[in-house]
């Protein structure tokens, strides 16, 4: 017969606190653009379901589910070799056109995508700026 003691059972989960900010549409949308979050867990994702579970519409307006959502006509086509290191999030884990999710300033995708590590202290910006036409 397996006994867990109580320290096993009631083990602390590690908490992580940031600072949120946010630009464009997604600081119109947040009641508090400038924020300090709490979160338990120490990676960019787990940040972004803890703060999304609160906020739902927020991760409509900045997360694409599918590659198509991630996409936008009418950009220019890339030179055959670009210059340094490009990386892409996996589908399902991709911003939508001109959203961005970074992390001390950072793009999360040259970071390692929402397994980034993430610290007490961090600042995590949530960036959907205003595009304006005619």
């Amino acid at each position: 017969m397996s006994t867990t003691t109580e320290t096993e059972s009631t083990a602390e989960k590690h908490t992580t606190s940031v600072h949120l900010r946010a630009t464009g549409h997604v600081r119109d949308a947040m009641e508090t653009p400038h924020q300090e979050f709490t979160f338990e867990g120490d990676t960019l994702r787990d940040l972004l379901e803890a703060f999304f579970e609160e906020r739902p519409d927020l991760a409509e307006m900045l997360i694409a589910e599918t590659e198509a959502e991630a996409t936008t006509e009418g950009w220019a086509r890339p030179p055959e070799n670009l210059p340094g290191t490009w990386h892409k999030n996996p589908e399902g884990e991709q911003t939508k056109p001109y959203a961005r999710v970074l992390v001390n300033g950072k793009f999360n995708e040259v970071l390692d995508g929402f397994d980034t590590k993430i610290e007490d202290g961090d600042r995590v910006s949530f960036v959907y700026p205003f595009i304006f036409c005619c």
